[in-house]
């Protein structure tokens, strides 16, 4: 069986799916490896490093797709909707996909892909169990996006985090709120407090109140009924319109006398819900920094334009899409190594076992036979309930190619 490492295609993305440390396991299993050429330099990983772990580095993208079963992206099409669509053409029938496509963002694009009868498994739809732990890439990538959101906010502030007692006076600690107590946030909450900063923390979930503690911050309490506020794998449910206003007004009050806020509050498949508004800007301190995780799907602030730092009453608001990119070593070797782990779990004697026993397998399965296989996506997509064969395939067919 051969897995291949293609290069990605989505602007400016710097990842790479497998890196060359990652291979062992793979071949141990046995794997044959192929990769693009080119493929990890954008992340530091020479075509030589990957032929040093006994991979097989090939010249061009339709020989990769050409000769393996298995193609891994770090953005499949759905998360890479423009120059992704270029890989259609080389799917053909059972070879299988296995990456970040954005199926609740996109499930457009994973109707595309079944259109080419090839087998799409969405990282994204990891299930939220102590089993799937070491293939969760979205808690991956959000401990990236969490701690280099700090970072670009120190980089923004005209001041520095930490209180310091110097010969020139005493320099008072600057003030972080983080809003969103997923995995990012209490990445961001860990950040800013190891910088020095005094750190406040909300989220809807009065349930993290304990996990935004431990880590030094103060919990911000809201007058608002929240009880039932956390939804289907931890995330926060979306909230009535008049919640949504009452937390809008006591978020402000706070949100006046931070120094710096990063939002990261995020519900799969629809629009961030808006906790910072433009009278809420207004009342920040010049100078004062928005950097808000949730752009890519609206943003958390009013003002946030996704990719694009501006500037509203004197405060700066970054609105980055694609954070885990802008440090592409490690956000790699977290990828490929949830990803190593994912195929492990599919891996019998050398071939492909997909069982739709294995919850794992059965919640990423996004499409399969030329249908759309996950029933949330179908959905969105108006398809009516899954009908799935009397008989599966045999297992040695599941994937094309050679063995």
């Amino acid at each position: 069986m051969k897995v291949a490492v293609v290069r990605e295609t989505y602007s400016d993305e710097r990842r790479v799916a497998l890196i060359p440390a990652a291979l062992p396991l793979l071949v141990k299993a046995g794997w044959q490896v192929l990769v693009e050429s080119g493929a990890g330099l954008s992340a530091g990983f020479s075509d030589a490093d990957y032929e040093a772990r006994e991979a097989q580095v090939v010249g061009d993208r339709q020989t990769a797709f050409a000769e393996a079963d298995v193609i891994v992206q770090v953005r499949a099409l759905g998360a890479n909707s423009e120059a992704g669509r270029a890989d259609l053409g080389l799917l053909r029938a059972s070879q299988v996909v296995i990456g970040s496509c954005d199926p609740l963002g996109n499930p457009q694009a994973v109707k595309d892909i079944a259109d080419t009868r090839a087998m799409l498994f969405a990282l994204e739809l990891i299930p939220r169990i102590t089993r799937a732990q070491s293939m969760d890439v979205l808690s991956s990538m959000a401990t990236i996006a969490g701690y280099k959101a700090v970072l670009k906010a120190a980089d923004h502030l005209p001041k520095l985090f930490p209180m310091l007692m110097t010969a020139a006076g005493t320099l008072v600690a600057a003030k972080v709120l983080v809003i969103g107590a997923g995995v990012a946030g209490l990445q961001a909450i860990a950040s800013a407090r190891r910088l020095g900063a005094v750190v406040y923390a909300y989220d809807v979930r009065p349930v993290v109140k304990e996990q935004i503690e431990s880590l030094g911050a103060k919990f911000v309490e809201l007058q608002l009924d929240t009880a039932d506020a956390e939804g289907q794998g931890g995330y926060a449910k979306q909230l009535s319109d008049e919640q949504v206003k009452m937390q809008q007004s006591q978020l402000a009050d706070i949100i006046a006398e931070c120094d710096v806020c990063i939002s990261t509050a995020a519900i799969p498949g629809k629009r961030s819900p808006v906790l910072i508004t433009s009278d809420a800007v207004k009342r920040m301190r010049p100078g004062s920094v928005i950097v808000d995780l949730a752009a890519e799907r609206g943003g958390n602030c009013e003002l946030t334009r996704a990719d694009e730092t501006t500037v509203a009453e004197g405060v700066n608001i970054l609105g980055p899409t694609n954070l885990p990119s802008e440090v592409p070593q490690h956000a790699s070797q977290m990828y490929a190594k949830n990803v190593v782990n994912f195929l492990l779990n599919m891996t019998s004697n050398g071939k492909l076992d997909i069982s739709l026993e294995d919850e794992i397998v059965r919640d990423t399965l996004a499409a399969k036979d030329g249908q759309v296989h996950n029933q949330r996506l179908r959905d969105m997509l108006d398809l009516g309930q899954l009908v799935l064969p009397d008989e599966e395939p045999p297992v040695e067919h599941l994937a094309g190619g050679d063995n």
